[in-house]
């Protein structure tokens, strides 16, 4: 095996890149990275039905919003079954894999006889030549799938990263079906030869692509039994596992796909910062001592593959906002600029990304979780508030209409700017012997749509003037 660490991520194009497979990706890249090595980036598409260009296509978006660069890739495995049939072909050559013409009738008969008898289900092995042993004659008009010819006995053991020492016996497991016949999916002459299942295409593809360390979610401890008696099969090296434990909802249950759990770039749309996105999910199985926030080349610094989480790790939506409320506050004011100007462009709301924006954005910045909680505050200086009759009612009184005229008439010759803004507003309450809430939360109402804001003087600055004396005509 090679001396240089080489780590990879493989989603399946058969939906968004789900929240777990992108922790992974963290944690390879993260890994390799730390290392020195290379992260690669495979396609796992044998899944013909349900793959799609346009999950592909999110996948790539997703890595390249994280920030998870890869050195190779992204390899297609539906481009690679040439590869696979040549294997196939080398193992019933030494006969490590055979042809099995069971019908699924057949099989579906064969467990239902082991349930009666009290058996563990599985194949029983009837295509598997042996010494002496006289194979069943192959029935006209049946396709055969190749199956491994899985150990009989002995224990796999293997030192997981995340899980420690992991034994399984090879009794647990059966002959795993490696090649199927392809169906009418006009794939191609090579295709015709059959499709790679997941199992067989993920060893001979690690072991082609040289991979030294695996990071996967924990559902697949019970694969690896399988691959590392393929990967001896083939003579191959083995390369490291780290089995992490899945991510629960907020309900307890595993979060997934058909659970409710929304894609990475949705987050993107709701307004999470990437770097945000990665510090979180990477405390999500990994912790540096009491560390909550650090950047991306701090964890690619720290990540050495231990301190790894056993349990699984619950989504915390209230934890995510937070952390990404931190990161807001850390940001360039003017890339939020630019963050805050797509969100309000979704809505329908066109704004130059200019000096004002950017004043704007690092006003109310400190108060907002996501960038679309931003765009809601820079959307009111582009949208008339119409505050209900109760908010009016209750907040601009006959006590307080004169110094509200009083207001507005200083304000169409002061110095248009924070201090200009400020000067109006203490003349205006010294004149009508108001304290500042008592001017300011009518103000706030009738021009921004909501009594609580930054300080007054700054909220309005940041108006053109014809707006606020607009806003403020009706009192």
């Amino acid at each position: 095996m090679t001396t240089t660490i080489r780590t990879r991520i493989a989603p399946s194009p058969t939906g968004f890149l789900h929240l777990g497979t992108a922790r992974t990706a963290l944690y390879s890249w993260a890994y390799a990275r730390h290392h020195g090595g290379q992260f690669i980036l495979r396609i796992e598409d044998t899944d013909v039905a349900r793959s799609t260009q346009e999950s592909v296509e999110q996948i790539l978006q997703s890595m390249q919003w994280l920030g998870l660069d890869y050195d190779e890739g992204p390899m297609y495995q539906m481009q690679r079954l040439q590869r696979y049939h040549e294997v196939v072909q080398q193992m019933i050559a030494a006969g490590t894999a055979y042809y099995c013409w069971c019908t699924p009738a057949e099989l579906d008969e064969m467990r239902e006889q082991q349930k009666a008898r009290g058996e563990k289900t599985g194949y029983d092995g009837r295509w598997r030549p042996a010494p002496g042993k006289v194979l069943p004659t192959p029935p006209a008009g049946v396709k055969p799938v190749v199956r491994f010819a899985n150990p009989a006995n002995g224990v796999v053991t293997w030192n997981d990263l995340v899980k420690g020492p992991i034994s399984i016996s090879n009794e647990e497991i059966d002959d795993l079906i490696i090649l199927r016949p392809a169906g009418d999916e006009g794939l191609g002459a090579d295709a015709s030869l059959g499709i790679p299942t997941y199992n067989f295409a993920v060893v001979v593809d690690d072991w082609d692509m040289r991979i030294t360390h695996v990071f996967r979610g924990d559902e697949h401890i019970n694969n690896t039994p399988w691959q590392i008696n393929i990967y001896r099969a083939l003579g191959a090296a083995v390369p490291q596992f780290g089995h992490c434990p899945i991510i629960l909802g907020d309900d307890g249950l595993k979060l997934s796909k058909r659970r409710g759990a929304v894609s990475v770039t949705a987050y993107e749309e709701s307004g999470y910062l990437p770097e945000a996105m990665l510090n979180y999910l990477a405390r999500l199985g990994w912790s540096h001592g009491d560390d909550e926030l650090f950047t991306q080349d701090q964890m690619v610094q720290w990540f050495d593959g231990t301190h790894m989480a056993k349990s699984p790790a619950q989504w915390d939506p209230a934890k995510l906002a937070w952390v990404n409320a931190q990161y807001i506050k850390q940001a360039d004011d003017v890339r939020l600029a630019g963050l805050v100007q797509q969100q309000l462009q979704r809505r329908g709301v066109q704004v130059a990304n200019d000096a004002t924006l950017v004043a704007q954005c690092a006003l109310f910045k400190d108060r907002c979780s996501t960038t679309v909680e931003l765009a809601d505050w820079v959307q009111l200086y582009h949208a008339a508030p119409l505050p209900s009759a109760e908010e009016r009612a209750q907040h601009v009184t006959d006590a307080v209409v004169p110094a509200l005229r009083a207001l507005r008439e200083r304000l169409t010759s002061c110095d248009w700017t924070k201090d200009g803004v400020a000067a109006a507003l203490k003349q205006t309450l010294a004149e009508h012997t108001l304290k500042m809430p008592a001017l300011a939360m009518p103000v706030r109402l009738l021009v921004c749509g909501r009594v609580q804001t930054p300080s007054v003087d700054a909220v309005l600055a940041l108006f053109a003037r014809e707006e606020v004396l607009s806003r403020l005509r009706d009192v």
